[in-house]
C-alpha cells in the first residue's frame, strides 16, 4: 500500500467522524467545507468558489459544455473561477462519497509567491481551458489533507493550526501540475481582471439588476467583446451565469433559511414568481417545493441512525 492510499484510507476515517450530515458544509476552519454524497446521483448543477477539492473516496465527473473531467481520490479538482458546471457522483459500495473543499486565497498565492524565487515558480498558465482542472494527487499533498482533518478534532488546534496548513495545501497546489493556473489569477492582462471583477459583483451584488450593456461599459468594454471573454471564461454568456447564481442562491436560501419560493426568488431578484420556478425546474430538474423537500428528506435520513444511536 503506497502513502498516497494510506493517506486516503485516514482522510475516510477522519470524514467519517467530522461529515456526518450529507452535502457541502462549513468546517471548522475558516475556507474549508465538508463534503459527504450518500448516494450516488446523475448530473445536476452545482456551482463551485474558486476551489482545490480533495476527495478521500468516491469519484465525480464534472460536464462543461463538451468538457468532461474526473475528480477522484487519485486526482484532485483546481477551479479558478466560480464556474456552474453539472456533475454527477458515483459513491463507493464501501460508503458514502467524502472530501473537502479549501477556498483559493489570492492574498494566500500571493504571499506564497513572493516567497518563492523565480526559478521555483510554476509556468504562468493562461489558457481558459484550465480554470478547472483535475491534476494526479501526489503524498505530500494528500499528507496536508489529513493533517487539515487531524486538526479539525479540537477546536483549538483548528483555530491556531488550521490556517497554516490551508496555507501549505495551497502552496503544493502551486508547486503542481497546476500552480501556472493558480499564479495567473495575479498576472492577467486587463480583460481577464475585469471579468473577474465582474464575477466578484455578480456573486456579491446578484439581487441587483444587472444589464449586459453596464457590465461591459464597467469593463470597458464593447458587449460583443464582453460575450466573447466572458464564454471563453467560464464557458457561459454573462445572462446565464447570473441567471445561475441567482437560482443557486435560493436553493440555499429556501433549504437552510426555510424561506418560500416566492420569498427567496424576490431575495435573489427577480421580479416575478412563475418565472422564477420555470427557471428553477430547468435548471434543477424539479420544482422549487419538491426540490427542497427532496434536500430535507435526505438531511432527515442523515439524523435518524444519530438519533437510534442516542
Amino acid at each position: 500500500m503506497d502513502l498516497i492510499e494510506q493517506n486516503r484510507l485516514r482522510m475516510v476515517d477522519l470524514l467519517a467522524q467530522l461529515a456526518q450530515l450529507e452535502g457541502m458544509r462549513p468546517a471548522p476552519v475558516e475556507g474549508v467545507r465538508l463534503m459527504r454524497v450518500n448516494c450516488s446521483s446523475c448530473r445536476v448543477p452545482v456551482m463551485y468558489e474558486p476551489s482545490i477539492i480533495i476527495i478521500a473516496r468516491g469519484r465525480k465527473r464534472g460536464f462543461l459544455h463538451d468538457k468532461v473531467f474526473h475528480y477522484d481520490a487519485r486526482n484532485y479538482l483546481t477551479l479558478t473561477v466560480p464556474m456552474p458546471f453539472e456533475c454527477d457522483t458515483e459513491v463507493s459500495e464501501d460508503g458514502p462519497f467524502l472530501g473537502i473543499g479549501v477556498r483559493i486565497d489570492l492574498a494566500v498565492v500571493n504571499e506564497i509567491l513572493m516567497r518563492m524565487e523565480p526559478p521555483a515558480r510554476p509556468s504562468l498558465v493562461v489558457a481558459p481551458e484550465h480554470t478547472v482542472s483535475a491534476t494526479p494527487m501526489d503524498a505530500e499533498l494528500s499528507g496536508a489533507a489529513v493533517r487539515l482533518l487531524e486538526c479539525m478534532l479540537h477546536p483549538l488546534d483548528a483555530s491556531v493550526l488550521g490556517p497554516q496548513i490551508v496555507r501549505e495545501i495551497t502552496y503544493r497546489v502551486l508547486r503542481g501540475r497546476q500552480g501556472g493556473a493558480l499564479q495567473s489569477l495575479l498576472l492577467m492582462d486587463s480583460s481577464r481582471l475585469q471579468l473577474h471583477r465582474i464575477l466578484h459583483r455578480m456573486h456579491s451584488d446578484y439581487a441587483e439588476t444587472l444589464e449586459v450593456p453596464e457590465l461591459a461599459q464597467e469593463a470597458g468594454m464593447s458587449i460583443s467583446a464582453l460575450h466573447h471573454h466572458f464564454k471563453a471564461m467560464t464557458g457561459t454568456s454573462p445572462l446565464q451565469y447570473l441567471k445561475a447564481v441567482r437560482l443557486h442562491k435560493a436553493r440555499m436560501m429556501m433549504v437552510q433559511d426555510s424561506l418560500s419560493a416566492v420569498t427567496a426568488s424576490e431575495r435573489v431578484g427577480y421580479q416575478s414568481a412563475s418565472q422564477f420556478s420555470r427557471e428553477f425546474k430547468r435548471l434543477f430538474g424539479s420544482s422549487p417545493v419538491e426540490e427542497v423537500q427532496r434536500m430535507r428528506d435526505a438531511l432527515h435520513e442523515n439524523l435518524r441512525p444519530a438519533a437510534m444511536a442516542g
